[in-house]
């Protein structure tokens, strides 16, 4: 079944036409800060001025960016080039992967066609013999890492190895990947890559958005982003007019909602709010109104294997869309639809199960239960809805003072 949000889509592709020109020539909107649609409008500002001002409460949060940051100066900048397994298209150049839930079938000699264990993953999806995912996740997180680090401090080598980790994957000549997704988390005996795959993307979605942080550095020049809005824009081209985009972002689940993510970060980077708010306003009917339940249920997640996991993983996609609306002036957080369907109801639906001590998950769930999964939506929500009892929530469990996003969502 598809969603009626690919209207809107095809609206905002008919927009896309003049994009490259604006985004390699027009001025960028004046920005309080740096340009980072991944933190709360104006948090990084106040980390920063906090942290020189020897602020205790975020000392262990910027300790934790450090150490993450010259792990990433360690780091050798990884490609598409160095896999061994060819894509479809015999061009290394294209991204590839398995899909993760996928294994081979036993009562065939040969294992094809592939058939699904939802919430097992098959240890070859992560093998980086025959996957990209596990070098462009590698290369998103350091590139993150690396230009929060020069924000936060103004040394150039973290701008610079950023800089080398960007123009390795998506510029250089011999090492670049090509702008598209066709080959994402294949099924073996059954397609070369599915829609499913573009869940992917939001790690190059990262990595896009963290180059805001190095404006002004020596590393990275005004030809530098020129070419890589160019390359940014033929990906979301593809993103938003190929049948593997729509399909994608035509998906009811998570899936969906992540395709939103990423395209609308996307479009921010390269400076086009009306895609983005088209996208966001989309988004506040058909999929908080869709998705999430009068009680704050999730049915699409809640059908999962990992039930409780894909609960907080569409939260989470649905409160990065709801941040990016921060920016683009679409209020999502306060969305209300039918029955009063909205994201504050299905975070309530979710508290009493990461409270301490918990209550006990009614539903499925075969895989373990992360802190890392919830915790930072603790405190997004919390600030949005200045909400108290998120906020105690997050404050019972132990070690969230260490993590880094308490720099991008600022108390």
């Amino acid at each position: 079944m598809h969603l009626p949000l690919l209207p809107a889509l095809l609206i905002a592709t008919i927009a896309l036409s003049p994009l490259m020109a604006r985004a390699q020539s027009g001025p960028r909107p004046a920005q309080v800060g740096p340009r980072f649609f991944g933190a709360r409008p104006g948090s990084l500002v106040e980390a920063k001025k906090r942290i020189a001002a020897g602020d205790k409460d975020l000392e262990p949060a910027f300790k934790k960016l450090i150490r993450d940051a010259d792990k990433a100066l360690a780091e050798t900048p990884p490609s598409v080039m160095e896999k061994t397994k060819l894509p479809p298209s015999r061009d290394k150049h294209d991204y590839i992967s398995l899909a993760p839930y996928f294994w081979p079938d036993p009562s065939k000699s040969d294992g094809l066609p592939y058939i699904r264990k939802d919430g097992k993953t098959n240890p070859d999806s992560k093998l980086p013999e025959q996957n990209d995912v596990p070098r462009l996740t590698l290369m998103a997180k350091s590139v993150e890492s690396l230009a929060l680090a020069y924000y936060f401090t103004g040394k150039q080598e973290y701008a610079a190895h950023a800089a080398k980790f960007i123009r390795t994957w998506f510029l250089d000549a011999g090492t670049h990947m090509n702008p598209n997704f066709k080959f994402s988390q294949a099924v073996m005996g059954e397609n070369d890559g599915r829609a499913e795959g573009i869940l992917e993307a939001r790690h190059l979605a990262i990595a896009a958005d963290a180059l805001g942080l190095l404006a002004g550095s020596e590393a990275w020049k005004p030809a530098d982003q020129q070419a890589m809005d160019k390359w940014l824009t033929t990906f979301v081209h593809w993103l938003m007019t190929s049948p593997t985009g729509r399909e994608e972002h035509n998906a009811r689940n998570n899936h969906g909602t992540w395709a939103d993510v990423t395209t609308v970060r996307l479009a921010l980077c390269l400076n086009r709010p009306d895609i983005a708010a088209k996208l966001l306003k989309a988004a506040q009917r058909e999929r908080i109104g869709v998705q999430i339940e009068k009680d704050g249920s999730q049915p699409l997640e809640l059908a999962r294997t990992a039930s409780f996991s894909y609960c907080w993983f569409n939260i989470e996609a649905l409160s990065e869309l709801a941040n990016l609306g921060d920016h683009a002036g679409v209020n999502l957080w306060a969305y209300t639809g039918t029955g009063g369907r909205g994201l504050r109801r299905a975070y309530e639906y979710m508290l009493p199960y990461v409270d301490v001590p918990a209550q006990d998950w009614p539903h499925e769930q075969i895989k373990e239960k992360k802190e890392q999964d919830y915790l930072p939506l603790l405190r997004m929500a919390a600030l949005a809805y200045s909400s108290s009892d998120m906020e105690g929530i997050l404050e019972k469990h132990t070690e969230w003072q260490n993590q880094r996003f308490l720099l991008l969502f600022v108390k």
